[in-house]
């Protein structure tokens, strides 16, 4: 954040043509370093003049947090589980065919032949479950928190929507495979879904692109999983952030009960 501060005057250079800034000997030259901060300095300047981002960076980075320890950090890391998920699966995708009869194929041949392609796909098939676990762990801190309550209920709320979506991106996604576990995996959760009352049989048949699972199915869950369900992700994920920024944190529940004991105390 120093750069977004103006430079303090330095002698020889800006009060006058001397040394020390008074006229007495032959200018100062400015160091590399100096230079640098200068430059990106200014760049940060052009940027801000022409966005108006000081602003948002003030409300977002100075601001008062109560009391925080390890337990803050579960929100923070889903968010970097999310990323990682984000990161490979571009590159999984730049090799993976969403055709029922290249998929296998083409899953093995990320596996076996692509340089690191099991390594990549191994961070993303783990890490779904990572993200899985740690929304819940997130979730979970919220509750036992309280920070669910006024007037933190909308952003509870926006992140039951993204335990669901979270849960969709790993079912969607695990079809994608298309060897026996995962379509005969997939044939059971969606035929649990069509169980649901009312919007469950038309649930159902969005998610198989018809009434029964075909060679569009494969193409509809590779939408859903690349596309749609990421995007609602990012969207609510920048809402549920600028929420937490505006409404703040919840101190600890035990902080706030040594709180009363010391006003029991006192009186």
């Amino acid at each position: 954040m120093k750069l977004l501060r103006p430079s303090p005057p330095r002698p020889g250079r800006d009060r006058g043509n001397g040394r020390d800034g008074q006229g007495v000997g032959p200018p100062t030259k400015p160091t590399a370093k100096e230079q640098a901060v200068e430059g990106a300095a200014s760049a940060i300047g052009w940027l801000d003049e022409r966005t108006g981002a000081s602003p948002i960076l003030r409300f977002l980075l100075y601001r008062k947090t109560p009391y925080t320890n390890w337990y803050y950090t579960l929100g923070s890391a889903t968010l970097f589980a999310f990323l990682s998920q984000a990161v490979t699966g571009v590159f999984l995708a730049m090799y993976y065919e969403p055709d029922p009869t290249r998929a296998y194929e083409s899953a093995s041949h990320i596996t076996n032949e692509v340089f690191l392609g099991e390594f990549v796909r191994g961070m993303h098939k783990w890490g779904s479950t990572v993200m899985i676990i740690l929304i819940f762990l997130h979730m979970g801190r919220t509750f036992f928190f309280g920070a669910y309550k006024y007037p933190r209920e909308l952003n509870w709320i926006i992140g039951v929507v993204l335990l669901v979506l979270v849960l969709m991106m790993g079912l969607t996604g695990y079809l994608l495979p298309f060897d026996q576990r995962s379509f005969w995996a997939t044939v059971v959760a969606v035929n649990l879904n069509a169980s649901g009352p009312i919007v469950g049989p038309y649930l159902a048949d969005f998610l198989r692109a018809g009434a029964e699972f075909g060679p569009t199915t494969i193409s509809r869950f590779y939408a859903l999983h690349m596309l749609l369900i990421p995007g609602l992700i990012i969207a609510l994920i920048g809402a549920h952030l600028y929420l937490v920024v505006k409404l703040g944190t919840t101190a600890p529940p035990w902080l706030k009960a040594e709180k009363k004991d010391l006003l029991k105390e006192e009186v």
